[in-house]
């Protein structure tokens, strides 16, 4: 419910100071278009002025810790303090993300995805996938499970705050596929096993002796000089000796056909899958991904034993979602066993959770008022604030208790507690938000990931004080009765 209202996120980005661009291009691209489309790149994301130093990659790193390929083109930008941006941006990220993907875009046949140097190598080593947010579509055939991923990419295009939208293809490597005819074998008398040794031989390579240098062996391999392999032609004109001692191509005893085939099979749990990357911008990511997954639902059938996985960001966040849910019980039961133990009434200790269970109301206000989406840091601010707010509650609870040990009405007592306790309620909370209030207005790098734990407490703490004083003694009035559990009058004498 609290995410619905203010939106939701797993943690809030911390700023680097840098983007990460990755450029992902067909699968089949060579190194040459791929150094190609790099220093283009670079070129448009150097004439930013906002951008220091910018740098790329292409392919594999040479430690081999990455198996993609030419393909795969990343970038470093590094970026001068927002003090120094220009005014269009506003210090704003994001519009500067728009603006070079918006120049980025008119390379044809690229797909785009931006993040940050630290931020990417955990995404990635997070969700298996090269994005900030990925959805696995899981199933047997390459080909359906392509069809399906362009689906619900069609479908993701309509929603507001997608971005860097792309389905990472496994097809799209051309494969020659040789498939030998028997019946035109046969007629030659030229056995199945005989044209594919002649096929190894000629293309691949066949192992005919070893070479011995010291204790190191080296298969010695025998194959087609360049000219007579490197193309479709050279390999259908490839010869085989028939037993009659013809000399038969290998066109006329083989169907030879240049196909479409895989170039990476993605897998996991024992299953293949295809990734699509995306992130969102502009909008709460718990609300954009629950939105993209109704509409996918609603519009996309998978086959059976196809399903949807979805990981990265999001995955973390329903995690972490479910783990407060647990911890957040926990905690109030244990607020509730100390202040059982402390005024040895049910009814008090109830009283004063009643008082914490409004606590949050400033936080969500204060969440709400600087735009700030509800996360792991919020959640942990939230804690926090109940345990100030039983403090408080105590402070006034326990006096008015004293009070009415001294024989004044239930009325008169809250009333005098209300006023009397104020000083030391306001003297407690200022002790919490006045250390916390800069670190709530700091939009500093390294400031993200705290904002939102003392925006909680502060906008939190402000609301409780106010709701303490009026909302705890008039519960306090409506619950008291001639029954309940006060000090005694020598303890009340000593406690004053």
């Amino acid at each position: 419910m609290l995410s619905g209202v203010v939106g939701s996120e797993f943690l809030p980005h911390l700023d680097e100071g840098a983007v990460w661009v990755r450029g992902t291009l067909a699968p089949s691209t060579g190194p040459s278009e791929g150094i190609r489309i790099a220093d283009q790149s670079r070129l448009i994301l150097a004439s930013f002025p906002e951008v220091t130093v910018a740098t790329s990659q292409v392919g594999r790193p040479d430690d081999g810790t990455d198996t993609t390929g030419f393909f795969n083109t990343e970038y470093f930008v590094d970026l001068k303090p927002k003090e120094q941006w220009r005014s269009v941006f506003h210090q704003d990220k994001e519009r500067l993300i728009t603006a070079m993907n918006r120049e980025l875009e008119k390379i044809p046949g690229v797909l785009w995805n931006f993040s940050q140097p630290i931020e990417d190598n955990v995404e990635e080593a997070v969700s298996g996938v090269k994005g900030e947010l990925a959805i696995k579509l899981h199933g047997d055939n390459l080909q359906v499970l392509e069809a399906k991923g362009d689906e619900v990419v069609n479908v993701m295009r309509r929603i507001p705050g997608i971005e860097d939208l792309g389905l990472f293809r496994v097809l799209g490597q051309p494969n020659l596929n040789i498939v030998v005819e028997r019946r035109r074998a046969a007629r030659f008398g030229i056995n199945i096993a005989d044209v594919q040794d002649a096929v190894e031989t000629a293309v691949g390579g066949k192992a005919v002796s070893q070479v011995l240098q010291g204790e190191q062996r080296f298969d010695l391999v025998v194959r087609y000089q360049p000219g007579y392999r490197d193309n479709v032609n050279a390999i259908a004109n490839i010869r085989i000796l028939a037993p009659s001692g013809e000399r038969v191509a290998l066109l006329q005893l083989a169907k030879i056909e240049v196909h479409d085939g895989a170039s990476e099979i993605y897998r996991e749990a024992n299953s293949r899958y295809v990734a699509i990357k995306y992130s969102v911008r502009g909008r709460d990511l718990g609300g954009a991904v629950e939105e993209v997954m109704k509409s996918v639902a609603a519009k996309v059938k998978l086959p059976s034993g196809y399903h949807l996985d979805w990981a990265g960001e999001y995955a973390s966040q329903k995690r972490s979602q479910k783990r407060l849910m647990v911890v957040l019980p926990i905690t109030l039961f244990v607020i509730y066993v100390i202040l059982y133990a402390m005024f040895k009434s049910s009814k008090w200790a109830l009283l004063i959770l009643a008082n914490v269970a409004v606590a949050p109301i400033g936080g969500i206000l204060a969440l709400l008022v600087t735009a700030t989406h509800f996360s792991v840091s919020s959640g942990v601010g939230f804690l926090a604030l109940f345990g100030v707010s039983v403090q408080t509650g105590v402070i006034m609870l326990e006096y008015i208790n004293q009070i009415r040990g001294q024989g004044l009405p239930v009325e008169a007592a809250a009333i005098e507690g209300a006023v009397l306790r104020l000083r030391p309620m306001i003297m407690t909370m200022l002790v919490a938000s006045l250390g916390l209030f800069p670190a709530a207005l700091s939009h500093g790098i390294g400031s993200d990931s705290q904002r939102p734990f003392a925006i909680v407490i502060v906008g939190g703490l402000v609301a409780a004080l106010l709701l303490s004083v009026f909302l705890l003694p008039t519960l306090y009035v409506l619950t008291a009765g001639p029954k309940d559990k006060l000090p005694q009058p020598s303890s009340v004498a000593e406690g004053l």
